[in-house]
């Protein structure tokens, strides 16, 4: 195991290039399963969550070759089937969350496949209703094993419907459409998530020759085709990895330009950290933030206490919240931050607490955020990450407070951030991994 240390107090400066899309990799590198033809991914970030699905898929035999640093090609021309019936894929997947998205595509090319309860965050429980009604709609047959905690689907003949998903899940909606696009006939998706992540997929799906319209809104069209062509795509940079450069800027006091962020998949993100009175510059397609000494949150429009709270897109993503609110400990001013997704993703703040920040946890999805004007620093302690969006939070209070801190657990920030210890020193700071 490795912890951070960290010696905070320190200003940074300089340029950061955001990494490639976590959550749009997951999607992408799954959807390489739905043909036999050679399919090339640029842009891939080299963090634990995507080198385990990529290992996943080339246990499946998919033939894997690296061109370059962060680029893949992927042909998945002869997949064994029986692998996922062995006690290792089992292991593996049940490691990564991300390896429910394989579930679409093996459906959809080889009719049946089995899946363990996927592992992840420890964030509160996070259904697969969404999945595996579409799949049930679609015309597959699940059964969950509870002594084994396998999931067996049987999707031998997969055929277009109607169907209204029951939340705007963005996995859901993307393994759906996956599962939907070799089925018989047409499909549509009511209540469809429609992030920019996915939006990415349905455009990639569509050059590979699927019949997908409605991309970008709620409301999904698939016509279903026969098979799908090989083709080349590029990932989006990382929207939370940008929201959390920006949080660590103005933590930090730091002047910080964030570069290549294609600004207009962005979203609501700019606005909220604005409303939380940092300031910024769009500079072509760079963010950047100057040093700002204090920031102040602003009021709604009657003086009521500012409210932020996640929704699905174009709503503010939940994978930001843990940021804000750690930003908001040294603002001017009150914010009440509200969790709705996840009952667990609050339960970092004690650490805060103890850092000296001033936040009422209201219940397991509201904390009250009473920032400290930067009248008292933040100070350095112990701590542990529990997920990654909040690991990084803690990771960017502990670079604004005074003395030193211990972050341990960082596998948890690793997962989603590439060589994130690296790319800080070289904005000046003074952060170092040390094995425990």
């Amino acid at each position: 195991m490795s912890v951070f240390k960290i010696r905070g107090g320190r200003k940074l400066k300089g340029e950061i290039i955001p990494q490639g899309a976590k959550n749009e990799a997951l999607q992408i590198l799954s959807a390489v399963l739905l043909t036999e033809e050679p399919v090339t991914i640029h842009n891939v970030p080299n963090i634990v969550d995507v080198n385990k699905l990529i290992d996943l898929i080339r246990d499946l035999g998919c033939k894997v070759e690296k061109l370059g640093e962060e680029s893949y090609r992927f042909t998945a021309a002869n997949i064994n089937t029986l692998f996922l019936e062995t006690d290792d894929y089992r292991r593996k997947a049940a490691a990564l969350r991300g390896s429910v998205m394989l579930l679409g595509p093996i459906l959809a090319r080889y009719g049946k496949a089995s899946i363990p309860k996927p592992g992840g965050d420890k964030i509160g429980r996070r259904r697969l209703d969404t999945h595996f009604l579409g799949f049930q709609k679609l015309g597959a047959k699940f059964n969950f094993d509870s002594s084994e905690h396998l999931f067996h689907i049987d999707a031998s003949e997969l055929k277009g419907c109607y169907m209204l998903l029951d939340e705007a899940s963005v996995t859901g909606t993307a393994n759906i459409i996956m599962a939907a696009v070799l089925a018989k006939g047409k499909t549509t998706i009511y209540n469809a998530a429609c992030e920019p992540y996915l939006q990415q997929l349905c455009l990639m799906l569509n050059r590979m020759g699927a019949k997908i319209s409605g991309v970008g809104s709620n409301l999904i069209y698939i016509e279903g085709v026969e098979k799908l062509d090989g083709t080349e795509h590029t990932l989006l940079p990382d929207m939370i990895e940008i929201g959390s450069f920006i949080g660590l800027a103005a933590m930090t006091q730091s002047e910080i330009t964030i570069k290549n962020c294609r600004i207009d998949m962005l979203g609501i993100i700019p606005e909220i950290f604005r409303r939380l009175g940092i300031k910024m510059e769009f500079r072509g397609d760079d963010i950047h933030i100057p040093s700002q000494e204090k920031y102040e949150i602003e009021t709604f429009i009657d003086g009521s206490i500012l409210t932020i709270a996640d929704a699905p897109w174009p709503g503010f993503t939940p994978d930001l919240l843990s940021i804000v609110l750690v930003v908001a400990t040294q603002a001017k001013g009150t914010v009440l931050i509200h969790q709705k997704m996840f009952e667990s993703r609050l339960f970092f703040v004690d650490k805060l607490i103890d850092m000296g920040a001033q936040i009422i946890l209201c219940d397991p999805h509201r904390a009250t955020v009473i920032g400290l004007d930067r009248k008292n620093s933040l100070r350095g302690i112990k701590m542990s990450s529990p997920d990654i969006r909040a690991g990084v939070a803690l990771l960017i209070a502990a670079l604004s407070a005074n003395g030193t801190s211990e972050i341990s657990n960082i596998d948890q920030i690793d997962r989603g951030y590439q060589n994130i210890d690296k790319r800080l020193k070289a904005l000046g700071a003074d952060i170092e991994r040390v094995i425990d």
